[in-house]
């Protein structure tokens, strides 16, 4: 195994075509965060339209999750068998189809449908362009090419958020799937001129059986998550089954993996030095970070009664703290140790997630849970994006695509658990929290009247807050992870 060259103290610049390179990848790359960003804020208008109970519509982002699960370990096999320029495109391509399906979504159950393929083809996107970027600099130069592809999470929530509240307020849903067609049209087209050709595909087929294994018990475990939150909180026979079919999916891929010479993930990777660590801090710290992604909108549109647009302007401080400190955190690991800059994010996330925990519980002005959620964006710009940089440019070139591929998949696997218990937790307390509801949570706050939920707010103010509380958790388990485990090259 090949190791990164060491760091020299200095950054050098980037090249005009890499330069240009980057801006493609970034374009796919907005995309798939506006989407994401656009969703998160739209679930409660979902839930009122279609009726159904926020564990339900929870699979409108879930199921997307999943699905990118599905597809993103195959992005390895993909790039040897057709090359990584055709394999991006399809990913474009598809998911600005999917896009237009969902604006055309009838129910609850075509909508889910219809976000399963748009996250078959954002899966892509992203192991994709990492691979492709990665491998146009050297080891010294990568931690100034990943900021570039960092800035969608900059650009994306700032202008997500605003765009998705006035759509959802001023018109439907609907219109923040529209907003996907002309920018995937226009990314398309650039990826198609200016992607790189790139030697000539080994031809390989994907591990089957292993995408069998893997794919199945990520959505069954999923799924169990889900029941339990439908079940108002209770562990059922079918709960169970689903966790112990689950579990033995997973046991038997891990041991078909690291047994296979061509496994569907190469498992093997993770004896490399610093590879499990850093796959672990990431996995902890992006379970709390995306899981809790839908709280606030909820808890602002449901539990406070105020508008799409106000729950989308509070994600701002996430926004901008989240951007601006990736580009800087990202570069500074050229230079410093990643370890620091990594251990930094991660306290600091903690800090913002405790503060969250407190000012959502006590019904605290908007201002000081912007200040909560600006701490929480500057963790994660801090912890997520330089830890997967620091722990992929250990690997040699040829094993960068397949260590991509393992970190996305789990970082997907963390999203989709973290959103699903995070879903569960919140409708648990806010049925305990509030009993007159009869249990219909979300979509019973959806519809009541000012007054009534006012008189409700002492009781979810803390309900709420309850579910930040209980998803510090993973975030404490990165840091030991991190302290422990990290080390510098």
């Amino acid at each position: 195994m090949s190791s990164a060259a060491p760091r020299t103290g200095t950054s050098p610049g980037l090249t005009t075509g890499v330069r240009r390179l980057a801006v493609v990848l970034v374009l796919g790359g907005l995309l798939v965060v506006l989407d994401m960003v656009a969703t998160i804020i739209a679930l409660p208008a979902m839930v009122a339209e279609f009726g159904s109970s926020l564990p339900v519509l929870q699979w409108v982002t879930t199921g997307y999750t999943v699905a990118i699960v599905a597809v993103l370990p195959t992005s390895a096999a993909l790039i040897g068998r057709f090359g990584a320029k055709p394999v991006y495109l399809a990913g474009l391509i598809i998911f600005t189809v999917a896009s237009g399906l969902c604006v055309l979504a009838w129910n609850v159950e075509s909508l889910i449908a219809f976000r399963v393929l748009q996250g078959l083809g954002g899966g892509l996107l992203n192991p994709v362009g990492q691979t492709i970027a990665l491998g146009a600099v050297p080891p010294e130069r990568r931690g100034r090419v990943m900021s570039y592809l960092g800035l969608p999470v900059l650009i994306g929530p700032l202008a997500g958020p605003f765009l998705a509240g006035w759509l959802v307020d001023a018109a439907s849903w609907r219109l923040i799937f529209a907003i996907n067609l002309p920018i995937g049209l226009i990314a398309a087209i650039c990826a198609a001129r200016l992607l790189p050709r790139q030697p000539a595909p080994e031809r390989r087929r994907p591990d089957l059986p292993g995408l069998l294994l893997l794919v199945p018990g990520v959505l069954l475990l999923v799924l169990a998550a889900t029941m339990i939150g439908d079940s108002r909180g209770a562990v059922s026979w079918p709960v169970l089954l689903a966790l112990l079919v689950a579990a033995a999916l997973l046991v038997g891929f891990a041991h078909r993996s690291l047994r296979v010479e061509r496994p569907l993930l190469q498992l093997r990777l993770l004896r490399s030095p610093g590879f499990a660590p850093g796959t672990a801090v990431l996995f902890g710290f992006g379970a709390a970070y995306f899981g809790t992604g839908t709280v606030l909108p909820i808890y602002v549109q449901a539990v406070r009664g105020d508008s799409a647009l106000q729950a989308g302007t509070l994600g701002i401080a996430t926004a901008l703290g989240a951007g601006l400190t990736m580009q800087v955190a990202t570069r500074l690991i050229d230079r410093v140790s990643a370890r620091r800059v990594v251990l930094f994010g991660i306290v600091t996330g903690l800090v913002g997630m405790a503060g969250l925990a407190a000012a959502v519980a006590a019904n605290a002005s908007y201002p000081v849970i912007m200040i909560a959620n600006l701490l929480l964006g500057v963790g994660s710009g801090a912890a997520i994006m330089p830890a997967m940089t620091d722990t992929l440019r250990r690997l040699s070139p040829a094993e960068t695509p397949h260590g991509a591929a393992i970190m996305g998949t789990l970082q997907q696997i963390a999203s989709a658990l973290g959103i699903a218990t995070s879903a569960t937790i919140l409708t648990i307390m806010i049925n305990a929290g509030a009993p007159e509801l009869a249990g219909d949570g979300i979509a019973a706050l959806l519809v009541l009247d000012r007054e009534s939920r006012t008189a409700l707010l002492s009781a979810l103010g803390p309900a709420t807050g309850a579910t930040y509380l209980i998803m510090i958790v993973p975030i404490a388990a990165a840091l030991v992870t991190a302290l422990i485990a990290i080390r510098d090259r």
